[in-house]
Parts: structure tokens; sequence; C-alpha cells
């Protein structure tokens, strides 16, 4: 038996890695025989620098840039030389995991380390950009990344607004004269699968700060300050849209692609599924596991299962989905290539207890281990039905 494992990770939890291993062991104490490949994906977050390198190789590269708190961090990036192409994840320079819950606020984070590993590259002589911008702390609309490339963002005064959300509110011109003119011979492609617009109750401060850390009150100040943002976004570029489908991805990364870089947003689990050879290894499995932390309506959105799930259908593969929990929704994923999912929390806990790191292993082996048993039950009564 030849299977597949491709695990997004368990945000907060498990790495891509690390949830596939524990999958592997719950199907080794089934089948020890079996031939069992572990695959890293991602959609665009946390893993993707990792999950590319494996299809396109490259070496890795770390810089020492601005963390999301303005504390230097040490980011590690992919540089692939003979394609003069950089593979980066924003979270590694401006990521959630990056700041402690207590210090978790989007007013204050910044996004100008991400600049900085982006320009670390061009001098490396990369052209080509594939950046990754799950996982994210901020929400400054990627105008602290924007000042790391040169263009300015002045205050009243003549001087530069302060990083973070709450800078936007002193903004009253953007100037790219200084952006430097290298940047307009490159390309970025976005690994995205978010397409909220900037602002409004769609946008990124009102569905995605509060889980960054911001209160009721900074959340309709930041829309109001990224509206502002936008207006004066045209004067540089009439053609600056905050209703275009991602703008609000990472806080308003996908806006300052789009507007100021002419970056190209495309589905991350796609991105990471072509670049990393998955497809072929999937037409040569007999059966095929994928899963994330929560199985529910925002996995048909583009989300490592059912893109793994699309291809493995091209192939007639059957697919099975572990999930941490099961949400609304989840049933139609079995309309979209799945052919049955389940939770792995064995019994009641609370949240935190369900994601640590060694119950979260024991949890998806056991499963697994559950799962590949109905299976040797059904493989050996087949067996026995040919039999007589």
């Amino acid at each position: 038996m030849n299977v597949l494992v491709a695990m997004d990770s368990f945000k907060g939890s498990l790495s891509s890695m690390e949830a596939g291993n524990a999958v592997k062991e719950g199907i080794k104490r089934v089948y020890p025989d079996a031939d069992v490949l572990v695959c890293q994906v991602a959609d665009g977050g946390e893993g993707t620098v990792h999950a590319l390198a494996a299809g396109l190789g490259g070496s890795p590269v770390t810089v020492r840039v601005t963390g999301p708190l303005g504390d230097p961090v040490n980011c590690e990036y992919i540089l692939i030389k003979d394609r003069k192409t950089a593979v980066i994840e924003m979270a590694g320079a401006a990521g959630l995991i990056l700041v402690p819950k207590e210090k978790r606020n989007p007013m204050h984070t910044t996004t100008y380390g991400v600049g900085e590993v982006i320009m670390d590259a061009i001098r490396r002589g990369c052209r080509r950009f594939i950046i990754g911008i799950g996982g994210s702390a901020t929400n400054d609309g990627g105008a602290g990344m924007l000042q790391a490339l040169g263009i300015h963002f002045f205050k009243r005064d003549g001087t530069e607004i302060a990083r973070g959300a709450e800078g936007l509110k002193d903004l009253v011109k953007i100037d790219i004269k200084d952006m430097p003119p290298v940047l307009r011979d490159c390309k970025f492609q976005i690994a995205c699968d978010v397409a909220n617009p900037l602002c409004g109750m769609n946008g990124c401060s009102f569905v995605f700060a509060p889980g960054k850390g911001a209160r009721a009150a900074d959340i309709i100040a930041m829309d109001e300050w990224l509206k502002k943002y936008s207006e004066l976004a045209k004067e540089v570029n009439l053609f600056a849209d905050r209703d275009k489908r991602g703008a609000g991805a990472a806080g308003g990364m996908g806006f300052a692609f789009q507007t100021f870089l002419r970056g190209k947003l495309v589905s991350g689990a796609d991105l990471i599924m072509k670049g990393s050879g998955l497809e072929g290894k999937i037409q040569a499995a007999d059966l095929v596991i994928t899963g994330e932390g929560r199985l529910d309506s925002q996995t048909l959105s583009g989300k490592v299962p059912i893109g793994i799930a699309g291809l493995a259908k091209k192939y007639d593969k059957p697919v099975i989905a572990l999930a941490g929990s099961i949400g609304g929704g989840a049933e139609e994923c079995l309309e979209r290539g799945i052919l049955a999912y389940f939770p792995v929390v064995r019994g009641i806990c609370t949240e935190a207890e369900a994601m640590e790191a060694e119950a979260a292993k024991r949890n998806l082996a056991d499963t697994a281990e559950q799962v590949f048993r109905i299976l040797w039950l059904g493989k050996n009564e087949e067996k026995g039905t040919e039999g007589t």
C-alpha cells in the first residue's frame, strides 16, 4: 500500500511535517510494511518556504530584520540563484507567532521587516518573488513594508508616520520618488487564499484584526484610516482599488502589493502544490491523507485539503481528511473530493489542551490507526469473499 500524507499545519500546535509524521505513526501500527510518504504543504502561511523549497530547490538564507514589535528577528527565506527567485514567508518577519499573546495589538505591529527581507533578496540578485502572506500579526496596509522599500508616508509636518496601523491616522501624503528603480523590474507572486477587500465590514480590520489582538474601538478607527490610505494611494496609482479581491489579505498587504508593486495574488495552496511537485506524488499513491486544524466551510475557499482533494480527484485517488475539529460546512467537502473526514480530539478537553503539541500528535496517530484498522478489515473481508 502506497499512502501519501499531506497535512496542513495545525496552527499554534503542529507544523505540517509534525502532523504528517504523527499520521504516519498511526498508519504503521496497522500496516508496518506500508510505503508512507509524508510531504510538507502549506497555503501561504507558516511552512510555505520549506514546502516550496522541497520542490524548487534553493538555499536557505537568514537575514536580521525588524520584527513586528520593532525588535530584531532572524528571518529565513529561500534563494534560488539560477532562477533569480526568492521564496519568502511574511510570517517570518511580521508573523503573529513572533508576538507574545499579551503584546498582540495590530495598532502597534509593523510589516517593515518584510520590506527589509525583499531588499536583502534584491541585493543578492533576485528579481522574482514568491511571497506567502498568511499568519500576519499586522493591520498596517503594508505601509511598513513599503517604507522599507523607499516609499515615503508623510505626516502633515513632513516627517514619516509611525510604524503600525496607528501611524496611518496621521497620513496625508504618499511619495514614491525614492522607490528604487530595480523594483520596477521585479515580479511578485503572492500566495494568498483570502478574498476580502481592504475596508468595510468584510475588510481586514473587522474580520481579521480581532484575532490579532485588536480592541473594538481600534477596529473601527483602523478601518477609517485604511480608507483614507486607499484614497491617498490613488494619487500614486489611479487604479488603486480597496475593493479588489484579496486587498484585505494580511492586514492590507494584498492592497500594498497590488497597488505599489504590481503583485499578482494567486491561490497559496495551488501555488505550493504545483511548486512542490505534489501532483506527481498523488498520482503514484493508492490513498491520500490530508487535513488541517479545523475542517469547515472556510476549507472550501482554496485551503490545502480541498486543493489536494481536487488533484486527487483528477487521478481517481481516494482522500481521507483528519482535523483537530469539525465545523459547519465541512459536509460540503464530501462533494469536493474528500471521501470521509474524522475529528481527532478523543475526549472532552479545553482548546488549549487539544492544541498541546504532544496531545495533538497522539490524537492524530490514534485516529489514523483506527481509520486504517477499518481499511484493514475491509481489505481482509474482500479477500475472504474472493476465497469462497
